[in-house]
Order: structure tokens, then C-alpha cells, then sequence
């Protein structure tokens, strides 16, 4: 995630929240008001976002605290910024010499590069000359010139990117951002940590990113919100749906996590790397439920960027996927798998449930 030095005073807002909720959360074993079973709630501030955990377990606080120092770890492996950092270094050796890479990583770039080539290169980690040309989510945020873009459009190929075991080498002026895929992958570790202390029964939130482990210590699946992209008066908490999970990953891509408005014209984050501009979809978000968050994350980008069609043929064509569209002229589909454990909360708010 590029997050340059004028944005500090916004993470350090960010920061305090953070803090506020920690102060605000009982710290330790406690008794969940909903269950009676004993669990450990804690917020923390990593990756540019908050982080929420819910461990269920005696070995709850154990397990959430190593997966606060794992995700700080990875944070730092794969920020855009961080000097001592495998993304910053690689970014840095562009074009002059190959970079030794964390397996954590190589991973990462590894799943990259396959959902690159599965979507003809909707989704390419190499488009981090464009998010620092446009610097959407900072107060830097602007539309770059056609002149600019054309001059960075050349440097948007995932296929640059050469991997030899553990060394990746990238062409000169090529630039990597993972901030496309990096929460899945420490989404996924964090419920492997969850595992080795012998917790059953887990949630991380890492911005939006929802893992589940397990059922809810009751038995029941964990119910995950999709919210609701064009929310009444713009206000947040309002909900489109409800998705029943256990033991999945519940990630969203849509166009109203990070954007601007100019000229009536709303420009998101999520940038086509065959433009250089916010991607022209016909959807306004997707959210996907697999087993695997990192799969998951580096998927919707690309389902989102191809739209509704090519995407659920992407999706299909990938296997293990569920998914929840939702389009630009307001309605909502979701994926056969989904049926039975969708609700839709929608009625009233112009959206449609295609049933």
C-alpha cells in the first residue's frame, strides 16, 4: 500500500480511533454478551487500517497478539514505503539487479502473477506507477494527465516480472504495489496462528476483509455484512445483505472504498491497468467467499475491473468461489452456491434482489 508522507497526520487521526476502541474494548478473557462463551476481543492499527479480532478460547489473548506482531511483520515485507521492506527494495532495484524475497512474499507475488494470467491482466501488481500518479485515498488525489498516463501505461505488464526460486526482478521503471492482495494473504496466516493455539472459533476484520474460523462458539455460522455501495445520505452502517459463513474468507471490491467526485465524475481506487484510469465497470461492487482470503483478494479486483459477465466466468473458470455482485443499475445477483445463506436487507433502498 503506497501511503506517502503527507498522509501521516490522516493515519495518525486513524491511529487515535484505534486507540479509542482498544480503550474502549475489554482487554483480555471476558464473557461475550451474546453466547456467555469466553472470548477476547482487541483492535490494533496495521496495514493503514484498523484490524478486529474476535478469538474465542483460553487461549484467545495468546493467539490474537502473535497475529498482531505477524501482521506488523508482513506489513512491513510488503508496504509500498517501508526501506527495509522486499516491495520498497524490489521497487528500488528496478531494472539493476534481481531482490531476494521472504517466501511470505514470494507467495504473495507467485498468486499475483497466476490470477494476472487467469485475467488476461485485469489484475497486475505492477500498476503502482499509476496508484502514485493518481494517489487516490490522499489529499494529493487528482486525475494525472492523458500525457502522464501515456507515458506510464508502458510500465503496467505483470509479464516484467521475471522470478528466479526466491529472486524477483522487475524492469526498469516498473513499480509493484500488493496492496491489491496483501490483507488476503494475512488474512489467511492470521487464522493459521488462530489454529496453533487451538482456537475453533475466530473473526479478523482487517478493513473490510472478514475471515472466519470456524462456527460461533453456539453452533451457528458467522453472519457477514455487505454493505450497501450507494448508501442513503451517504451515511455508513447501512447494509445490502447478509452472508451465513464458516470457515471462509468474505472480501469486497467495489467502487466506494476509496474515490473522489470532480466534475460529477466519481474516480475509485481500483485502477485498469489497460487505461491507466479508475476502472469502467458495470459493477459497482463484488464480494467474494472462498476458503482462501488471499485468493479472494487478488480475485475481486480482477472480477470487478472484467464486470459482471467476464467476471463470474473468471470465477467460475477458478472453482471454489461464491460471490455476490452488485451492478450499476442496482441490482443484486449472487452465485448459486449462495442462495441458501444470503439475505438480502435491501428492500427499500433501490436496489433489487435477482432471485
Amino acid at each position: 500500500m503506497f501511503i506517502p508522507r503527507h498522509r501521516f497526520k490522516q493515519i495518525a487521526l486513524l491511529m487515535f480511533i484505534a486507540v479509542t476502541a482498544w480503550l474502549l474494548t475489554a482487554y483480555g478473557a471476558n464473557r461475550d454478551d451474546e453466547t456467555g462463551n469466553e472470548a477476547y476481543a482487541a483492535d490494533s492499527f496495521a496495514m493503514g487500517t484498523v484490524i478486529s479480532q474476535k478469538v474465542y478460547g483460553v487461549n484467545g489473548k495468546t493467539a490474537a497478539d502473535e497475529a498482531v506482531d505477524r501482521i506488523r511483520y508482513l506489513d512491513k515485507l510488503m508496504t509500498f514505503n517501508e526501506s527495509q521492506g522486499d516491495v520498497y527494495r524490489l521497487n528500488q532495484n528496478a531494472g539493476v539487479m534481481g531482490v531476494e524475497m521472504d517466501p511470505a512474499t514470494m507467495q504473495v507475488i507467485k498468486k499475483a502473477q497466476e490470477i494476472s494470467a487467469m485475467s488476461n491482466g485485469a489484475f497486475d501488481i505492477t500498476v503502482g506507477p499509476l496508484v502514485k500518479a493518481w494517489k487516490i485515498g490522499t489529499d494529493q488525489q487528482h486525475i494525472p494527465s492523458q500525457e502522464e498516463l501515456n507515458s506510464l501505461l508502458p510500465l503496467i505488464n505483470y509479464e516484467g516480472i521475471r522470478i528466479d526460486n526466491n529472486v524477483v526482478t522487475i524492469q526498469k521503471g516498473q513499480m509493484v504495489d500488493l496492496g491489491g492482495i496483501a490483507k488476503g494473504y494475512v488474512g489467511d496466516e492470521v487464522i493459521e496462528i488462530y489454529k496453533k493455539h487451538g482456537v475453533t472459533s475466530a473473526v479478523v476484520n482487517l478493513g473490510g476483509n472478514v475471515v472466519t474460523l470456524g462456527n460461533k462458539p453456539d453452533g451457528t455460522p458467522w453472519r457477514v455484512a455487505i454493505r450497501n455501495p450507494r448508501p442513503a445520505g451517504n451515511e455508513s452502517g447501512q447494509d445490502l445483505g447478509i452472508v451465513k459463513v464458516t470457515d471462509k474468507a468474505v472480501v469486497t471490491a467495489g467502487d466506494d472504498q476509496r474515490y473522489f467526485i470532480e466534475n460529477e465524475q466519481r474516480y475509485h481506487h481500483i485502477l485498469d491497468p489497460t487505461t491507466g484510469y479508475p476502472a469502467k465497470s458495470d459493477l459497482m461492487s463484488v464480494t467474494l467467499i472462498t476458503d482462501s482470503s488471499l485468493d479472494a483478494d487478488a480475485l475481486d479486483t480482477a472480477v470487478y475491473i472484467l464486470g459482471f459477465e467476464k467476471g463470474r466466468q473468471l470465477i467460475s473458470q477458478y472453482g471454489g468461489v461464491e460471490a455476490v455482485f452488485v451492478t450499476t443499475d442496482k441490482k443484486v445477483y449472487v452465485t448459486e452456491g449462495l442462495k441458501d445463506s444470503f439475505e438480502f436487507l435491501g428492500e427499500g433502498s433501490g436496489f433489487v434482489y435477482q432471485q
